[in-house]
């Protein structure tokens, strides 16, 4: 019944109609593809994939332990921290892991909705919006949660430590968009 409402709604309205459920999907699409690549364990599919190029954001508490682990000790590195540091970090960054986890396994459905969706004989331009605001309050709890843990973790540094973290944030991420334009400037022309 629902279908033919729809129909009847974009005979009702036009192309416009018609433009703005297309438009709805289109973004209930692309925020799924975003909001999937953000939560890929290990920070996407480059293997980096947080703030920095590697030190601290969402790819800091992704994976198992023990790679939470190692991103605490890379993120650490050269900073003098002390080993008390180190286990209020470490702790800190596998108790936003453990909460991130769940919050993915919650809405990992989401993705394979939007397909339904797209994949449907006739689009239904109320679900793409409902799940698209299903997608945007699953991603900004994950945000909540992240910015918490950077936020804690910033308590257990010193403001030294974090200027000097800073200072090498800002250094891979010039290299980083160094590394990008000369591969911009060496690809084919299309």
């Amino acid at each position: 019944m629902f279908a033919a409402e729809t129909v009847k709604a974009a005979g009702t309205h036009g192309t416009r109609g018609i433009k703005r459920a297309t438009l709805g999907l289109l973004m209930a699409l692309v925020g799924s593809v975003a909001v999937t690549a953000w939560a890929q364990p290990h920070g996407g599919p480059r293997g980096g994939g947080d703030f920095g190029g590697g030190f601290g954001g969402p790819g800091l508490f992704m994976g198992p332990s023990e790679h939470v682990g190692r991103g605490v000790d890379r993120l650490l590195e050269g900073l003098n921290a002390t080993d008390a540091q180190r286990t209020q970090i470490k702790q800190i960054a596998q108790a936003a892991a453990t909460d991130l986890k769940a919050q993915h396994d919650a809405a990992r459905g989401q993705h394979e909705r939007g397909l339904e969706l797209f994949t449907a004989p006739v689009v239904d331009a109320r679900a793409v919006e409902t799940l698209r605001q299903q997608r945007l309050a699953q991603h900004d709890q994950a945000s909540k949660r992240v910015t918490q843990a950077l936020l804690d973790i910033a308590n257990v540094l010193t403001p030294e430590q974090r200027v000097k973290l800073g200072e090498r944030i800002k250094q891979r991420e010039q290299r980083m968009h160094e590394r990008m334009q000369r591969r911009a400037a060496s690809a084919p022309a299309q």
